[in-house]
């Protein structure tokens, strides 16, 4: 089993509209980076966990845990002129987006915060999470076992 931090704005698709969703399960689509591309497309596997992190917002920082449900398929969003991730040059015989599903399995007890998690000593603790490293601005990324359990620590 694999870890990953996913990132969605919670004002487009926060952990409370995973939750509103039937069986709480959702594809994350409208991925349009291809290293988180690639990440869903040839690494992630369903079981893998997943940290939801809410982005762009007041306090950014990881709200919840979801599952990997499948692995990577094709992005249909792509290949639709009338949604706002459509892409013109996405071929479905050879697609260029990729998604998996995920769902939700639960909120963390608390919020743990971009700027907790960059404190010192934590951040010297966490090593070379992706997250904190300066520039890094990928909606997914992986997550060692180790800091997996290092922040999951943090919600008591």
């Amino acid at each position: 089993m694999a870890y990953w931090l996913m990132k969605s704005e919670p004002e487009v698709f926060g952990i409370e509209h995973l939750v509103a969703r039937p069986e709480q399960t959702e594809p994350w689509d409208g991925v349009r980076n291809y290293q988180a591309r690639n990440m869903m497309r040839d690494q992630m596997q369903p079981g893998d966990q997943a940290f939801f992190y809410h982005s762009n917002c007041k306090e950014p920082g990881i709200v919840g845990l979801m599952e990997i449900l499948s692995s990577g398929y094709p992005d249909p969003t792509a290949f639709d002129p009338n949604n706002r991730y459509f892409d013109p040059k996405s071929d479905p015989d050879n697609p260029r987006w990729f998604l998996v599903d995920v769902r939700y399995v639960r909120h963390l007890t608390r919020t743990i915060t971009l700027a907790e998690l960059k404190s010192e000593p934590l951040a010297d603790a966490l090593g070379d999470f992706p997250l904190i490293r300066k520039g890094n601005r990928l909606s997914i990324m992986p997550v060692t076992g180790a800091q997996w359990q290092l922040i999951l620590s943090l919600e008591k």
